[in-house]
């Protein structure tokens, strides 16, 4: 027991130590991956730290893409779900951006950790004891050689009468710009300096497209287009190698890609300085709190910009490096020429190995054209699309049902992956769900494929097959055509959908039913009480109570014949029958009328001349789908009254015919449907309502569409949405 406890305290010691050797830096970057500087500034610093016990995490701000305030506090919010629970010895920032957000947002994201700075231009002491990190943090300040490699361009072009230097409008370019200036007030009054600081990579290729004698351009920056437009390093390139006269840089980004040269900061070699400090700050070796300037600087030219631009390096006493030299035929196919001599024997060897296999191969050529033209004709055979692969993923064959499938005539050359055969192939829908069984990254066997014309459904089999007389193995794709099945599925859905909503309705019905049983009894006494009052020969029965007696059995037979039409609607239609669609919405009208009348919405029903309007449908149904987008205008309408947008209500249903269908528009002033939902208003239980349940749209769909076979749509118009509603019309003499 003694023994057991004596090992686990061992094996927890151990850990512990471990824990404690290795070391945690948190990089913060100021841009994106991507973008080159800060990329080779981070590669340095993991370069240098790569055979250390250090763990590296490094996270992006992308503030050359977005550099606002919210954007900021957003990803502070961020950070802190990301590091509350993390611990670093150091924390590293790349560039300005991200050291001037951890100054600020120090004390809410990290604890005691010293924090280090690498690329600034500029430091402020000040801003560091404004937030009480005084013995915290330290760095490298990156300085760009401007006065150094100005007198350079003077110096190689010694009748220089123009100077172009070029720095953008960013924040990095703001700190360059006293250095700039102060150079620029130390030239030589003779040169005309032009300082571009806004404008765009077009306007630049366009300016400098034409060759000037003793001109240059100094080039410092070049990220932000004045537009707030980001450049890429490989579009700024492309712009410095199309200027016609000599490009002179700071850094080592551009040289070798247009730029002549200069004294040029060396970004990679930045990085590893910074990483040397990173090291020691770590090992305790480097006392915190400091601040230097990196001097990593070579003078570094290219070789084809010197010749093409006739520069004369020679005046300059430099200790410098060309890029691009021009090598000697000896030196460019060294390498090639030492293999061959080294080579030579074995080729020999190999030219008659392959003679030999040439000849095997042709004896059994012979042999796999047979069996390849059997396998094709078997293939061809089967009803259902095949392709054969091997176990590297290349199509050895596929049958004609295949093609057909794929509508495309497939490469004669075999030697292809199915990746190669898409990069040629234009339909687009099949691709995408093809690739998910290429890349064998799908273990559904569905393939689901839909274009503008129809919906497609496949069952995928994928077997492996190996074959040992030429022991070769692969993949076997068939795919089983289920469209008919899946569209019978989907329609008996629908059809239980129908029934189901069909049979509530009925028992809502039944209900009522009993309830109209109730109410006609007393609406019958009240009429027997006043004809007896009015036939009573003992009643003083005048000419006035005449004139009450008959306003009481007006209102009886109203509200009878209202109880009956109500009764009648709330049935549902047992079958299709041929009806007038005019009679039917004035019906549906009639049931609403008062609550129309009551919320001063004005109906109005226009009957083109001549309209055909018999319809053959569900009769109820129809007249239910009108109810609910009549009552969803009306209740738009008075949405927008409450808010005063409109003073009074307007539904306007029009009727016409188009070529054989029956066109019902149903326009209202209701303010109309937010263009965001108007895609998704029939889909079910999608409602733009606070109480609402999102079937009534979804029902009328299924009634109009796939009952009545006809069409319905909705838009927005001026004031409001218009329902569109196509039936076919009904000739009784065709239909019987």
């Amino acid at each position: 027991m003694r023994i057991k406890t004596l090992l686990l305290l061992i094996i927890l010691i151990n850990i512990s130590l471990f824990a404690q050797s290795n070391k945690n830096v948190l990089i913060i970057n100021s841009y994106h991956r991507g973008f080159e500087w800060s990329d080779k500034v981070i590669n340095g610093i993991e370069k240098t730290l790569y055979n250390t016990k250090t763990n590296v995490n490094v996270l992006y701000m992308d503030s050359k893409r977005i550099a606002s305030e919210k954007y900021f506090n957003k990803m502070k919010e961020l950070y802190k779900l990301q590091l509350g629970k993390s611990n670093y010895n150091l924390i590293v920032a790349v560039d300005t951006f991200a050291y001037e957000f951890m100054l600020k947002n120090y004390n809410e994201l990290f604890k005691d950790e010293p924090l280090y700075f690498v690329g600034i231009e500029q430091y402020s002491q000040k801003d560091v004891d404004f937030y009480n990190l005084t013995d915290k943090v330290s760095g490298v300040l990156e300085k760009r050689a401007i006065d150094e490699t100005i007198q350079i361009i003077n110096k190689s072009i010694p009748k220089l009468n123009k100077l172009y230097i070029i720095n953008d409008k960013s924040k990095n370019g703001d700190h360059t710009d006293p250095y700039i200036r102060n150079a620029i007030n130390n030239l030589n009054k003779n040169i005309e300096i032009e300082y571009i600081r806004s404008s765009n990579l077009d306007k630049l290729k366009e300016k400098f497209s034409k060759y000037k004698k003793n001109e240059a351009i100094f080039f410092i920056r070049f990220y932000n287009n004045e537009d707030g437009s980001l450049n890429k390093n490989s579009e700024i390139a492309s712009m410095i190698d199309s200027c016609k006269i000599p490009v002179f840089s700071t850094d080592t980004l551009f040289i070798g890609k247009g730029s002549v040269g200069g004294k040029l900061v060396d970004i990679q070699k930045l990085g590893e300085n910074a990483g040397v400090d990173i090291l020691r700050i770590l090992n305790n070796q480097l006392k915190l709190s400091f601040i230097k300037v990196d001097t990593s600087y070579e003078y570094i030219f290219d070789y084809k910009k010197i010749k093409e631009f006739n520069i004369k390096l020679e005046r300059m006493n430099l200790n410098y490096t060309l890029i691009n030299t021009p090598k000697t035929f000896f030196d460019e196919y060294r390498e090639f020429i030492d293999i061959v001599f080294i080579i030579s024997p074995f080729l020999v060897l190999l030219i008659l190995g392959l003679i030999h296999n040439l000849v095997l191969r042709i004896q059994r050529s012979k042999i796999s054209q047979q069996r390849i033209e059997l396998d094709k004709i078997l293939l061809n055979a089967i009803d259902n699309p095949i392709v054969w692969q091997d176990k590297d993923g290349k199509i050895v064959e596929y049958n004609t049902k295949f093609e057909e499938f794929m509508k495309y005539k497939t490469p004669d050359n075999k030697d292809l992956t199915f990746c190669d055969f898409m990069k040629n192939y234009k339909n687009k829908p099949i691709i995408d769900c093809l690739k998910k069984f290429i890349n064998k990254s799908e273990t559904e066997n569905l393939l689901r494929i839909e274009t503008n014309t129809q919906e497609k459904f496949y069952i995928i089999n994928q077997t492996n097959y190996t074959e040992n007389i030429y022991n070769t193995s692969g993949t076997v794709t068939v795919l089983t055509d289920i469209t008919k099945e899946k569209e019978a599925i989907k329609e008996k859905s629908k059809h239980q959908e129908f029934i189901i909503q069909q049979s509530k309705l009925a028992e809502i019905g039944e209900v009522f039913s009993s309830i109209a049983h109730q109410w006609k009894a007393p609406l019958v006494e009240i009429a027997t009480i006043a004809q007896k009052q009015a036939y009573n020969e003992d009643s003083n029965f005048d000419g006035k109570n005449n004139i009450y007696v008959n306003d009481i059995m007006v209102q009886v037979k109203y509200m009878t014949d209202t109880i009956n039409d109500f009764q009648k609607f709330i049935m549902p239609s047992t079958k299709k029958i041929a009806f007038d669609v005019h009679e039917s919405i004035s019906e549906m009208l009639e049931i609403i009328r008062h609550n129309l009348k009551y919320n001063y919405i004005d109906v109005d029903i226009n009957v083109q001349e001549g309209t055909h309007l018999t319809v053959l449908g569900y009769k109820n149904e129809f007249m239910q789908t009108l109810l609910n987008i009549v009552n969803n205008s009306k209740d738009a309408i008075i949405k927008q009254k409450k808010i005063g947008n409109i003073k009074k209500g307007e539904i306007t249903i029009n009727l016409n015919n188009f070529e054989k269908y029956l066109q019902i528009e149903i326009i209202d002033n209701g303010g109309g449907i937010p263009q965001i939902f108007i895609e998704n208003i029939f889909k079910p239980y999608f409602t733009t309502k606070n109480k609402g349940h999102g079937i009534g749209l979804y029902m009328a769909k299924l009634i109009i569409e796939d009952k009545i076979g006809g069409k319905i749509e909705a838009q927005n118009v001026k004031n409001g949405a218009k329902f569109i509603i196509k039936l076919e019309t009904y000739n009784e003499n065709i239909g019987s």
